[in-house]
């Protein structure tokens, strides 16, 4: 997901400050409600969903959906109830078993179905879910989430989901947990004749229903996370392009309002495919060419909506025409495109199996920002934008938010985030070795869900390196490592970290001059500096691609 507009430029100008954070973020308060979503309970664990087939039709005068959701699942243990979320001002109709109504009971957002007889482990079953109602509107797609129902300039209907964080059961039934993808999904949107529903995935065939709606069926052959399922209805038009990637031909399809073909080709044409070269070297093939790569216009600003991105930057360069890194690099491309695309590839195909992880999608996505520009214009200009990016990191409270609560972590996932990546590609030394590791991420969680744990335990292992507990210090906490130099009666320097969780170690480039800093693993404890002629005065040390404070003693 995009960072939020007034997030990126309140601090614009706002001159670079550390903060000095307390070491342990402090706790919430949680709710019933909180938990029924956000925690794995034997009432979702009991069961696996390989398939939703959702079937809606939109009645854009009422800004109401009704329709029914086909959930096939393996089950994993046996049960007699399990659960399923739908937001509570949504009414569900009936839910049928084997053409049976089944008995339901509903508690906030969450919905317990009862089964008749008890449903054994290791088999397959499915049951349908009817539901109908007014999904909640969004005043601020995509941040606030909920449906975008607007009109284009020749007043005709221009309708959106975004739903990211507040969840998909905020307008269709489904088991709302990061942690269960479906295998695929069929998504049929019924609209009026004289529109077009945009979905994920492929156009399978679109049926006419009646005198006056047409039904799109699109359908996705690969494994999705559900806040990546989107509808977008209006007066599109359609044209095509392809790329010639790693895995073959890739095929990209472009969906945008009659009236911004002229606009939208050029502009498209001059990033896209640029964009699949770049991430595609960095980070191994496009994950999804089963299901084609995808932008559809939007009255929102955008969404990583997998296959089939939701595309509203104006056609323009930079974020709505403008650089947050205050660098220029960041005017060389549309944001969007290269944001929310770098998003197939860390948030859609590696998804974090609960939102308290979200920092896995953003901080990477945010990376590839940097990337992209150090794949044209060279390394020193890619962390040259991510320097930038630091006037606006705030360290109010950590990147990672609080398991099974649905509590997703701090905005600074974002920059903070691409900063702590731009920092371990330094402590790495080997852009051949970086390299390996970002495509082996995706190579080795491919379509998988993933936490903390599984992201941190593979970089150490492919490094050779122990980051621990730099993750532990820049992910979990809000404290900015300190690096203390002091000089001794004898002459010598000394420096340690203080401001840092137990354990704390880093190497940072230290010198006498900027052409021959070497790499020093420094700990909490008081080492010796080992560099001939240093002293107070003269020592240099690498604070560009690194996020930390330094006091001279």
């Amino acid at each position: 997901m995009l960072r939020n507009l007034s997030y990126l430029f309140v601090f614009l100008f706002l001159l670079p400050f550390i903060t000095k954070a307390q070491l342990l973020s402090n706790k919430e308060e949680f709710s019933r409600k909180d938990s029924l979503r956000g925690q794995l309970t034997p009432l979702r664990t009991c069961y696996d969903v390989t398939f939703y087939h959702l079937d809606i039709d939109v009645d854009i005068k009422k800004r109401s959906i009704s329709g029914s959701n086909l959930i096939k699942f393996k089950t994993i243990a046996d049960f007699n109830r399990i659960q399923i979320d739908l937001f509570d001002n949504m009414a569900i109709d009936k839910i049928l078993y084997k053409g049976k109504k089944l008995k339901y009971t509903r508690e906030f957002n969450a919905v317990f179905i009862d089964f008749p007889s008890q449903i054994k482990a290791k088999s397959i079953d499915s049951i349908n879910v009817y539901f109908s109602g007014v999904p909640h509107q969004a005043n601020r797609a995509p941040w606030d989430g909920g449906f975008d129902w607007k009109k284009d300039s020749n007043d005709k209907p221009w309708i959106a989901s975004a739903n990211q964080g507040v969840g998909a059961s905020l307008w269709w039934p489904n088991k709302d947990h990061q942690s269960d993808e479906p295998d695929s999904v069929l998504i049929s949107v019924t609209v009026p004749k004289d529109l077009m529903n945009v979905s994920n995935g492929r156009l399978r065939s679109v049926e006419t229903i009646g005198k006056k709606k047409s039904k799109f069926n699109w359908f996705v052959s690969n494994p999705i996370n559900n806040y990546n399922i989107a509808i977008n209805i209006g007066d599109y038009v359609h044209f095509q392009d392809s790329f010639s990637g790693e895995k073959g031909k890739l095929d990209i399809d472009y969906y945008v309002l009659r009236e911004n073909k002229n606009r939208a080709k050029p502009h498209f044409e001059a990033n896209v495919k640029p964009m699949l070269s770049a991430f595609e070297y960095w980070f191994g093939p496009y994950p999804f060419y089963e299901d084609s790569f995808k932008l559809v216009e939007t009255s929102h600003l955008g969404m990583e909506h997998q296959s089939g991105i939701a595309y509203g930057n104006r056609f323009l360069n930079g974020y709505l025409g403008r650089d947050g890194s205050g660098t220029g690099w960041g005017l060389k491309w549309d944001f969007i495109i290269i944001h929310e695309a770098g998003h197939e590839w860390f948030g859609n195909n590696i998804t974090a199996s609960d939102i308290a992880d979200m920092w896995i999608h953003e901080s990477f996505t945010n990376y590839s920002e940097s990337l992209y520009i150090d794949y044209y214009f060279g390394k020193k200009a890619g962390q040259e934008y991510l320097h930038g990016n630091r006037r606006s990191i705030q360290n109010k409270t950590p990147l990672q938010g609080q398991y099974h609560v649905n509590n997703e972590g701090s905005g600074d996932m974002y920059n903070k985030g691409g900063v702590l990546h731009n920092m371990i590609r330094t402590i790495i030394a080997d852009d051949h070795k970086w390299r390996n590791i970002l495509r082996g991420l995706n190579s080795k969680f491919y379509h998988q869900q993933v936490n903390y744990d599984d992201i941190v335990n593979y970089i150490n292992q492919e490094s050779g390196f122990n980051f621990s507990s730099i993750f532990e210090q820049y992910v979990k906490t809000t404290a900015i490592p300190v690096l203390i130099i002091t000089d001794q009666d004898d002459g010598k320097i000394k420096a340690k970290w203080k401001n840092t969780v137990d354990n704390f170690e880093m190497p940072i480039y230290i010198g006498t001059a900027d052409n021959n800093l070497k790499a020093i693993n420094i700990t909490n404890d008081d080492q010796t500096l080992n560099i001939p002629n240093l002293s107070k005065e003269n020592i240099k040390i690498d604070t560009f691609n690194y996020y930390i404070d330094v006091q001279k003693n």
